[in-house]
């Protein structure tokens, strides 16, 4: 049997793919002046098993890797649609796309001002540490991924500014680092996508948190689209074996491994191959956790969820976060109102049984910490949103329930303001606005 090749397109050569040439000429001038600011990446599998072109460009397979105008603001579109059909020279079309991109929000939640930790005053690139217990670890090169979400609020990781792009160059900083807060007990290592490294470089990642000067890194977690978008980097990829090796190894030696598996849409459960690398995956002990975002034009529908929540459980992954698209790069396009969020969630969870709903949801990843929206309210006359805290970077915030005032149209944490006295504080810089 062959062994499947990854080929990857990127987004300034989607408007040229053979089943795209069909669309007209208009949509792929589009295709090409969105691609030009935010960053695609296709490949074989994506193509061929995951999109049906039969229902292009409104399949939502299609709609969450391909390029639409309305991701681009109306002005900014068309800043860029004159430079790209006046054939202007590419760097001149790449130092305005740097410009546009700076406008779009790039590290949203205060992930370079707030989150990145430091050791002797200095910053320790590549490390953030929002909350007290757990430490996110961005390795080199695992900075790209096999293909791209469009909705990804790690967008700017992508796009070649070295100055919006977070890596640890190797782990010495990492492990100091660690060493030096025993209240860390949890590592999430992501991207990017980890596992687009080889499995010798991911190797040099792991082995030093299994080290017994880092006892107290209870947790290993691993953020991943791979099972979506290459399930053969766990079957038929040169070093699958040693893959599959190092991550028995990780478990063998008493850590608690999870792979944070990324699934936005039921097809892409729905392969021969992605089932099988489930399947291998969990015969090395990890365990597999999904989250995703809820976006329109792609399962912005309770249907949706229920069904990938219910193939999920039988698969043997453990539905774990539904989050609200995130206000970066092209939130506009996949943004739903929060009180539409909440029904979406609402109604999926009246569909499945208790196994599924072991996914928490909507959760917004905002600037003050992780925000569930537990349901809307009518108390003493007025309307309002209850929240409560699932991670805080204040820890006496943590499992608090707090209210927000209703809104029809808000889409995000920092559109919302406090409500029947809560404190201000909990909104963070959002309630300065109020």
């Amino acid at each position: 049997m062959d062994r499947p090749v990854m080929r990857a397109v990127p987004g300034e050569r989607l408007a040229d793919l053979p089943p795209v040439r069909a669309f007209d000429e208009a949509t792929r001038h589009e295709m090409r002046v969105v691609a030009s600011v935010l960053p695609f990446k296709v490949n074989n599998y994506v193509l061929d098993e995951l999109i049906d072109w039969d229902r292009a460009p409104d399949d939502p397979m299609f709609r969450l890797t391909f390029p639409h105008r309305a991701m681009l603001p109306e002005k900014m579109f068309a800043v860029m649609s004159d430079l790209v059909a006046a054939g202007a020279p590419r760097a001149v079309v790449r130092a305005e796309a740097d410009r546009q991109r700076r406008l779009l929000h790039p590290h949203p939640g205060g992930q370079l001002e707030l989150n990145v930790p430091r050791m002797g005053g200095v910053a320790v690139p590549g490390l953030q540490h929002k909350y007290r217990e757990t430490v996110l670890l961005f390795p080199a090169h695992g900075q790209t991924c096999h293909a791209y979400c469009g909705y990804c609020f790690r967008w700017a990781q992508f796009v070649g500014m070295p100055e919006l792009k977070q890596h640890l160059p190797g782990p010495d900083a990492a492990v100091e680092y660690l060493r030096a807060h025993p209240e860390v007990t949890d590592v999430l290592v992501t991207g990017g996508d980890p596992l687009i490294m080889s499995a010798d470089r991911l190797r040099a990642v792991l082995e030093p948190l299994l080290s017994p000067g880092l006892g107290h890194v209870r947790n290993i977690r691993i953020g991943t689209k791979a099972l979506s978008y290459w399930p053969y980097r766990f079957l038929t990829d040169p070093d699958a074996d040693d893959l599959m090796r190092l991550l028995s190894e990780c478990v063998a030696a008493g850590r608690s491994l999870a792979l944070m598996t990324h699934f936005s849409h039921g097809r892409e459960l729905s392969t021969p191959a992605v089932r099988r690398a489930i399947a291998r995956l969990r015969g090395t002990g990890a365990v597999l956790r999904a989250q995703a975002p809820m976006v329109r034009h792609v399962n912005d529908d309770p249907g949706v969820w229920a069904d990938m929540w219910r193939e999920m459980v039988q698969l043997g992954v453990q539905p774990y976060y539904t989050f609200v698209e995130r206000d970066t790069g092209a939130s506009e396009y996949f943004a739903l109102p929060l009180t539409r969020a909440l029904a979406v969630y609402q109604g999926a969870l009246r569909r499945v049984s208790g196994l599924a709903r072991t996914a928490r949801g909507p959760v917004m990843s905002a600037t003050p910490g992780k925000v569930l929206l537990s349901g809307e309210a009518e108390i003493g006359g007025q309307k309002v949103f209850v929240c409560s805290f699932l991670q805080s970077r204040e820890p006496g915030h943590t499992g608090r329930v707090f209210f927000a005032s209703w809104s029809p149209t808000a889409t995000w944490f920092d559109e919302l303001r406090p409500a029947l006295g809560t404190d201000p504080a909990f909104f963070g810089d959002a309630a300065a606005l109020a």
